[in-house]
C-alpha cells in the first residue's frame, strides 16, 4: 500500500460505500488464503542439453533433457515455438487455430551442434542449450531469446505451476513500442512493465504504470529490421526493458535487453518480421481483423458522467446545435440507471428515453451507453443469470459461492466472460438496451473492478472461471475479462441486429480486442501531462494492432484552462475515437463554456473533422484490411531512420497528413521532424523538404498538419450533400503520387469498394486518374504554386 492509497483507505471507513469496500477486501483476502495452495519448496529448471529433434510440417520439436521445444514457421511468414508442450492453441488472441505451417520450411542442422527452420522469410535457430534467435534472411539477428527458467512446486507433475523467466537481447540500437496502453509511451524506456489490468485509482499521467489493457505485445525496431513478438500468456507479469548502447568507435555494442517474468501459464511465443506495415498485417492475420465502426462513429462525440436527466441532455444538444457545432453522439455515463444498476433505466430522470434517442436522431446524433460487468446482487439481472447452466453465469470462489465484490450499485456478482453459455446469455441482455434507443455501447470497470481500500482493485486471485472449458482461476482468467467481456456484447449485438455493424469499445481488454472493436484512455488526468499522456496510448495500442482509440478530451476529472482544453480538442480532432468526458465533479467541456474565442476554434475544428470524415472511413476500412493503425509513428514508412524512431510528439494519420499536437503550455511555435519527401503546410500552402527538422507557427487556433505530396484525400464535398470529394497536393515536379479511397457502404459488413487514384503532371497541370486510366474531374488540386516555385 502507498501513501495515496492509505490516505483513500482511511477517508474510505467513514463511507458507507468504504465501509463495505473493506469489507469485501477482507473476504477477498480470505478466499485466496483458502483456495490458493501456499507455493512451498521449488525446484529450478532449465531445458538442458539438445538430445533430439523431429521434423514435422513448417519445422519440428527439439528435445532437450528436461523440456521440449516446438518450433513452428507458418504460411504468411509468422513464427512459433512453445515450451514443454505448449501449442499456438487454446487461445485468447489467436484466431481458430491459427496459420498452417509453411510446407516449404525445413529443418535443419545448424553450427555448434544447433538445429535450425529456414523459410523465405526468416530463420529460426535453436543452440544446443536452448537459446532462439530470429534471423532475417540474410543473417542478421533481430532477436537472441536465452534459455528459460522455470521455478515448478517440488511435488509437481510435468511441470504444473511453473513461474517463469525469459531473458532476450536485441539490437543496441533498438528501441521498444507496444506493451498495451501505456502512459509513458509510445517509445519504452528502461524501466519495468507490469502486465495486469489495473484500475489506477483516479486520473493517471506519464508515471503511472499499469493502466487498463496491457498485453505482452512488443514492436521492436532497429536498424536490421522490425519484429513483433507476442508471448501469448494471459497470467500476471512483468516486463523490464532496457536499451542497448552502441559502443563508441571501435567498442563493444550493449545489446538491448528484455525479460519476461509470468507467475504461471504456457511460455510460448510468436514473432512476426518484416516492414511496421507487413507486421501489422501478419498480426491482424494472426489474431483477426479490426471492427469497422459505424460511419457516425467517426465524428465528434460527446460524454458527461453527471447529464443527470433528459432535459440536460436536450439542453446540450440543443447548444451544439444552436452553435454550428458539429456533433455524431452523447454519451450516457452511470448516472442514468437506477440506482447505477446496469441494463435499467431512472425513470424519473429519463421518463421516455426512446422518445429521446429517436428526437436526437432526427438531428443526426445518436445515443450511445455505458455498461459495466458488476450486477448489483438480488436485481432482476442477477436472477437471469442464476439461471444459466448448472452453475449459473457468475464467477465463484474455489469453495463455490458467488464471489461478490463492491462496485457503483452496492454488493455486486461478476459474470464469468469465459464460459460461451454466459457470453451468449449476456449478449442477449443488450436487447433492452437497444429497445431503449441506444445505438453504440461503452464497457467501463471491467478489468473488472472491485473497489478496495489496499491491493488490486479486482476479484481474488482464488476466484474460478471456465476458461472455456479449461478451467483456471482468476491469476488466468484476469486480463482476458474485458476481452471476453467484449465478445460476449459483439457477438450478442450482432445476432440481434444482424444488418449492422456495432458500435463498442472497451476500457480494458487483451490481445485480439480489436475483432469486437476499440478502446479508450480511461481517466486521463486534466494536465499537460495527460495530454502527452493521451497521444502516447492512441501509438501505442495501434501498434499493438487496435487500431481505434481516443482519450478523454481535456481529461476526465479536472478542470482544464481554455487553453488546456483546446490543445487537447486539436489533438482529438485527428484521433480515431474523437470524444470528450469528463467526472461529475470535473468542469465542463462543451465548448462555449471556455469562451467565444475557443467557441469559433472549435467550430472551425469540428468542422475540419467533419470534413475529413470521408478519409477516416478509408482509413477504417484498411484498418481491417491490412491492420495498419489510422494513427501511425513518424517512422512507419522508414523505420530505419533513427530521429524519426525518437520522435514522439508528432504522428502519420494514414500515408496523406502529418499531425504535429501542441503538447507544451504556452507554446506557439513547435519544431516539426519530417520523414523522407515533400510536405505542404496545409494551413499555409508552404512546402518543406525532408527528412530534416523544420519550425513551424501554431498560434492558438490552430496546431501544425502537413499533406505529403502526391497524397489523395478523400473529404467531405463542399455542396453540402454529403458526397465524398478528392483533394490532392501536387507531388514534386518529375514524381507522382497516388492513393486509395473506400467509401462508406452502409450499415452492414459489406467491405466497401477500394478505389485507386494516381496523381501525375501532365504539362503545367496535375491530374488524378482513376484505376482504369481515365481522368478524374472536379478534383481539388492544391500545393500548386508551392510546387511551381520549389
Amino acid at each position: 500500500m502507498n501513501g495515496r492509497d492509505l490516505v483513500r483507505a482511511v477517508k474510505d471507513i467513514g463511507t458507507e460505500r468504504g465501509r463495505r469496500a473493506w469489507l469485501a477486501s477482507w473476504r477477498h483476502r480470505r478466499a485466496d488464503a483458502v483456495g490458493l495452495a501456499r507455493r512451498g519448496a521449488e525446484r529450478a529448471r532449465v531445458p538442458g542439453l539438445l538430445i533430439g529433434t523431429e521434423p514435422r510440417p513448417g519445422g519440428g520439436v527439439l528435445r532437450f533433457a528436461r523440456s521440449e521445444l516446438l518450433v513452428r514457421v507458418t504460411v504468411g511468414g509468422a513464427v512459433f515455438w512453445g515450451w514443454d508442450g505448449a501449442g499456438p492453441t487454446p487461445s485468447y488472441a489467436v484466431v481458430g487455430t491459427g496459420p498452417e505451417p509453411d510446407p516449404r520450411a525445413v529443418l535443419e542442422p545448424d553450427t555448434e551442434g544447433g538445429w535450425r527452420v529456414v523459410s523465405e522469410r526468416v530463420t529460426v535457430a535453436v543452440s544446443r542449450h536452448g537459446a532462439v534467435e530470429v534471423r532475417t534472411p540474410g543473417g542478421a539477428v533481430l532477436r537472441r531469446e536465452l534459455p528459460p527458467r522455470w521455478w515448478e512446486p517440488a511435488d509437481a507433475v510435468d511441470g504444473a505451476g511453473a513461474r517463469w523467466l525469459q531473458r532476450s537481447e536485441v539490437a543496441a540500437d533498438a528501441r521498444f513500442f507496444g506493451l498495451g496502453g501505456r502512459a509513458a509511451g509510445p517509445r519504452l524506456r528502461d524501466g519495468v512493465y507490469r502486465l495486469w489490468n489495473t484500475d489506477p485509482k483516479g486520473g493517471f499521467g506519464p508515471g503511472d504504470d499499469p493502466l487498463y489493457l496491457t498485453m505482452p505485445v512488443q514492436m521492436v525496431v532497429a536498424d536490421a529490421g522490425t519484429h513483433l513478438v507476442f508471448h501469448d500468456n494471459s497470467w500476471e507479469g512483468r516486463v523490464v526493458l532496457r536499451e542497448g548502447e552502441e559502443g563508441a568507435g571501435s567498442g563493444v555494442d550493449r545489446p538491448g535487453a528484455g525479460e519476461l517474468r509470468m507467475e504461471g501459464g504456457p511460455l510460448r511465443c510468436w514473432v512476426l518480421v518484416g516492414t511496421p506495415a507487413r507486421v501489422l498485417q501478419g498480426w491482424s492475420g494472426l489474431t483477426g481483423a479490426a471492427a469497422v465502426p459505424p460511419e457516425w462513429a467517426l465524428g465528434y462525440q460527446h460524454a458527461r458522467w453527471g447529464f443527470g436527466s433528459a432535459a440536460e441532455v436536450r439542453r446540450v444538444v440543443g447548444g451544439y446545435a444552436e452553435r454550428g457545432l458539429a456533433l455524431s453522439a452523447v454519451h450516457l455515463d452511470i448516472d442514468h440507471y437506477d440506482g447505477h444498476r446496469v441494463f435499467t433505466v431512472d425513470e424519473e430522470r429519463f421518463p421516455d428515453l426512446p422518445g429521446l434517442a429517436r428526437e436526437l436522431g432526427e438531428r443526426g446524433v445518436r445515443l450511445v451507453s455505458i455498461v459495466d460487468p458488476a450486477v448489483k446482487t438480488g436485481d432482476g439481472v442477477h436472477a437471469s443469470g442464476r439461471a444459466v447452466g448448472a452453475g449459473g453465469a457468475f464467477v465463484r470462489d474455489a469453495e463455490g459461492r458467488e464471489v461478490r465484490g463492491e462496485v457503483w450499485p452496492g454488493e455486486c456478482v461478476y459474470p464469468d466472460f469465459t464460459d460461451p453459455a454466459v457470453r451468449e446469455w449476456w449478449g442477449g441482455l443488450y436487447e433492452e438496451r437497444l429497445a431503449q434507443g441506444f445505438a453504440g455501447f461503452w464497457h467501463d470497470m471491467n478489468e473488472p473492478v472491485s473497489f478496495t481500500p489496499f491491493g488490486d482493485a479486482t476479484l481474488p486471485r482464488s476466484a474460478r472461471h471456465a476458461m472455456d472449458g479449461a478451467g483456471g482461476d482468476h491469476r488466468a482468467g484476469h486480463n482476458v475479462y474485458g476481452l471476453g467481456m467484449a465478445r460476449a456484447g459483439w457477438e450478442g449485438l450482432v445476432r440481434l441486429r444482424p444488418a449492422e455493424r456495432p458500435f463498442l469499445f472497451s476500457r480494458s481488454g487483451w490481445a485480439g480486442m480489436q475483432r469486437y472493436g476499440g478502446t479508450w484512455s480511461g481517466d486521463v488526468e486534466t494536465s499537460w501531462e495527460g495530454l502527452r499522456a493521451s497521444l502516447a496510448l492512441v501509438l501505442g495500442l495501434g501498434l499493438c494492432g487496435v487500431p481505434y482509440s481516443g482519450p478523454d478530451v481535456g481529461g476526465f476529472g479536472g478542470s482544464p484552462s481554455p487553453e488546456l482544453y483546446l490543445r487537447w480538442l486539436q489533438l482529438g480532432a485527428y484521433l480515431p475515437l474523437f470524444r470528450t468526458h469528463s467526472a461529475i465533479w470535473a468542469g465542463r467541456r462543451e465548448p462555449w463554456e471556455f469562451g467565444p474565442e475557443v467557441e469559433e476554434r472549435a467550430r472551425e475544428l469540428l468542422a475540419e473533422r467533419e470534413r475529413l470524415r470521408p478519409y477516416f472511413v478509408t482509413l477504417a476500412h484498411l484498418a481491417r484490411r491490412t491492420g495498419a493503425p489510422y494513427v501511425r509513428p513518424l517512422w512507419w514508412g522508414a523505420p530505419e531512420e533513427r530521429r524519426l524512431r525518437d520522435c514522439e510528439d508528432a504522428f502519420l494519420l494514414g500515408d496523406a497528413l502529418l499531425v504535429a499536437p501542441v503538447l507544451e503550455c504556452g507554446a506557439d511555435r513547435r519544431a516539426v521532424r519530417l520523414p523522407r519527401g515533400r510536405w505542404y503546410d496545409t494551413a499555409t500552402g508552404a512546402a518543406h523538404e525532408g527528412p530534416g527538422q523544420i519550425l513551424l507557427d501554431a498560434p492558438p487556433g490552430r496546431i501544425p498538419v502537413l499533406a505529403r505530396a502526391g497524397a489523395v484525400l478523400p473529404v467531405r464535398s463542399a455542396t453540402g450533400d454529403g458526397g465524398v470529394a478528392l483533394e490532392v497536393w501536387a507531388p514534386a515536379r518529375g514524381r507522382t503520387g497516388g492513393g486509395v479511397v473506400i467509401r462508406d457502404p452502409g450499415p452492414g459488413f459489406e467491405p466497401g469498394e477500394v478505389e485507386w487514384y494516381t496523381v501525375r503532371w501532365a504539362g503545367d497541370s496535375v491530374v488524378v486518374e482513376s484505376e482504369a486510366g481515365g481522368v478524374v474531374e472536379g478534383v481539388v488540386v492544391r500545393g500548386l504554386d508551392a510546387a511551381q516555385q520549389v
